[in-house]
């Protein structure tokens, strides 16, 4: 591989908490180590559209502390055609471009596979996407400030939901991963919990629900992956009154407000570890590649190994303990 003399860094579909701190810190240590930086707005589509520009340290300070990410986001159809990536390229090696960290999730991580092999341009993804739904690493960006977020809106609406004997439901981000609902419902107390890796009927809902009423539980609050079989809370919601009415009963999407705000000190030292570690693997030689943690460690995974396989991310003691906990 021939030195890396500029890297370009950009972020990738669906925005998460602490982006901005990864771009930051691979930025920085990019600098730090003499090697120049070219910031691509709009992840693929801006390669496309050629909307890039030279970063300096200035340009990422007093960022750490923000949601969503300064060098915006898009999916990009056209980057999945040969044209589109053909063109991409063009830009990026006129840019003088000559290795990538790219973060964001799955789609961005197939992507920079492909564009990668095509083009042997060097490439260090980093996940980020508060679903916690990615091969190869622990945790990703972003999700623990949106499961303090999740955490949050459900002590509130508790408060609600017991001052008018009510039954929530409780919708959370998750198409395919439960991990939000499954970590989200325990801290936050839920009497049941609806996962998308799980199958629950609503009959069995209805009576984990009706055992909390013989206990005279001044209200209940049920939380629903919005990847559930049973399909989303107001769904659900409108099946289980049908046979148990209880309680009033009421529906809250909670929406892409879980993707908002500030990161937690968690997802900002996490982002910063990642950052770093995607330029300095880069500049060892490491190529085509993802960044993550295992346990308290930083770890790389081949891109092709990370996007082949699929682990179950659910803890099942987690499942056990939520089980046991509503009661």
């Amino acid at each position: 591989m021939e030195e890396i003399t500029r890297i370009g860094v950009f972020t990738s579909g669906g925005d998460s908490p602490g982006m901005n701190a990864a771009i930051r810190a691979a930025v920085r240590t990019a600098l730090y180590n003499g090697k120049k930086v070219t910031g691509i707005y709009h992840g693929y589509q801006g390669m496309i559209d050629n909307e890039m520009y030279e970063m300096s340290s200035e340009s990422v300070s007093s960022i750490i502390q923000k949601g969503g990410t300064i060098l915006k986001t898009a999916r990009c159809m056209a980057f999945k055609t040969p044209e589109g990536r053909a063109q991409a390229y063009a830009n990026v090696k006129a840019a003088g471009i000559d290795a990538l960290v790219a973060i964001g999730g799955d789609g961005t991580f197939t992507g920079a596979e492909i564009f990668s092999r095509e083009y042997d341009i060097p490439v260090m993804c980093i996940p980020g996407t508060i679903d916690n739904d990615l091969n190869g690493t622990d945790l990703t960006i972003g999700y623990d400030t949106a499961n303090n977020t999740v955490i949050e809106a459900i002590d509130k609406i508790r408060d609600t939901a017991a001052s008018h004997n009510r039954l929530f439901f409780v919708e959370v981000m998750g198409r395919d991963s439960g991990c939000i609902a499954l970590n989200a419902g325990i801290a936050g107390g839920a009497e049941a919990i609806l996962l998308p890796e799980k199958d629950t009927a609503i009959e069995e809902l209805i009576d984990m629900l009706a055992q909390g009423a013989t206990t005279h539980k001044s209200s209940m609050i049920v939380i629903v992956a919005e990847g559930d079989k049973n399909g989303g809370a107001t769904n659900v919601a409108k099946r289980v009154k049908e046979k148990f009415d209880y309680f009033d009963t009421k529906v809250s999407i909670l929406g892409h407000l879980q993707r908002g705000g500030s990161p937690s000190s968690a997802d900002r030292v996490l982002a910063t570890r990642m950052g770093y570690s995607a330029v300095n693997e880069l500049l060892r030689g490491n190529n085509r590649a993802t960044i993550g943690v295992r346990g308290s460690e930083v770890v790389t995974t081949p891109l092709e190994e990370a996007l082949s396989k699929k682990e179950l991310k659910l803890n099942e003691d987690l499942v056990e303990i939520a089980k046991i906990m509503a009661i």
